[in-house]
């Protein structure tokens, strides 16, 4: 897999601290959509590795991080550049779509 794992205790390193633009996928494993956009964001990491980072952040087994960043729904997709949140994407979305939200940061 493309696609890194983050948690409440290794989000700051892993996200904040990040040199490239990263991405945090909140997921959970009861969520279908979650499941269904799952390939699409390890191909989108795979392919675009050398401008950014995906990361998946289990929402159940990490409250801190979920309550902190106010996720209510998932899966929901956020981007980080130099340390800021700069987007948010909320819903499984189709790999055009989610390419064209995120061209700006694989330019």
């Amino acid at each position: 897999m493309a696609t890194k794992n983050t948690s409440d205790a290794t989000f700051e390193s892993d996200v904040l601290q990040g040199d490239k633009v990263t991405i945090v996928d909140f997921w959970a494993t009861w969520c279908s959509p979650c499941r269904l956009i799952a390939p699409v964001l390890d191909e989108i990491a795979r392919d675009h590795a050398d401008k950014l980072d995906i990361y998946k952040l289990d929402i159940d087994a990490n409250p801190e991080i979920t309550a902190s960043k106010g996720i209510t729904s998932v899966p929901t997709l956020h981007v980080y550049q130099g340390g800021e949140l700069v987007k948010v994407l909320t819903g499984a979305q189709a790999k055009p779509k989610l390419l064209r939200e995120l061209e700006p940061f694989l330019g």
